[in-house]
Order: structure tokens, then sequence, then C-alpha cells
């Protein structure tokens, strides 16, 4: 499965703890990444400097709803912050 034209919603929705150029603590979930372009394309895709998180997520059915969902850069989105949110630290 390829990424869905301008959807971004990988570079949105999760939290990258690692540093990304121009981000240098990473960003928090919910806010968009500023390698994102206005087309919602990575500029770093393919870069080594592109964090090692970015490159473990591939876009598949699952995280990107299937061929005939009506809005799946909103699916993808909400399958993202509802992982983000399941996956945060414990904090007391």
């Amino acid at each position: 499965m390829q990424c869905r034209p301008n959807c971004g919603a990988c570079c949105i929705a999760p939290s990258i703890n690692s540093p990304i150029p121009g981000m240098p603590n990473g960003k928090p979930a919910g806010m968009r990444c500023i390698q994102l372009n206005e087309d919602n394309q990575c500029r770093i895709f393919g870069q080594p400097e592109r964090p090692a998180f970015c490159a473990s997520l591939k876009p598949n059915e699952e995280m990107c709803g299937s061929a005939t969902i009506e809005n799946p850069r909103a699916y993808a989105i909400a399958w993202l912050t509802q992982l983000e949110q399941l996956t945060r630290p414990y904090q007391s």
C-alpha cells in the first residue's frame, strides 16, 4: 500500500520524541511536523535526518482505512490518535 495523496496523518497525529530538522525536541501528538509540506508530503522522506520512528510507519489498511472509506485522512488521524493515547506512558 502507498500513502494516500494529501494525507499526512502520520506527520500530525503521533508524538515524535527524537529530533527532526527544525524541531530539535521532536513534536507533541497532534502538532503538524515542520517538515510536512503544503501537499502533506514529507520534505525529508528518504533522507538520513528523517527520524527512525517516521521511517517505521508504513501505510496499511488498519492505519489508513480501506480503499472505500470516505475520508481516509480523518480515519488515519483518529486511528493514530487512539494509538498514541493507548501507548502513552502511565502517569500517576
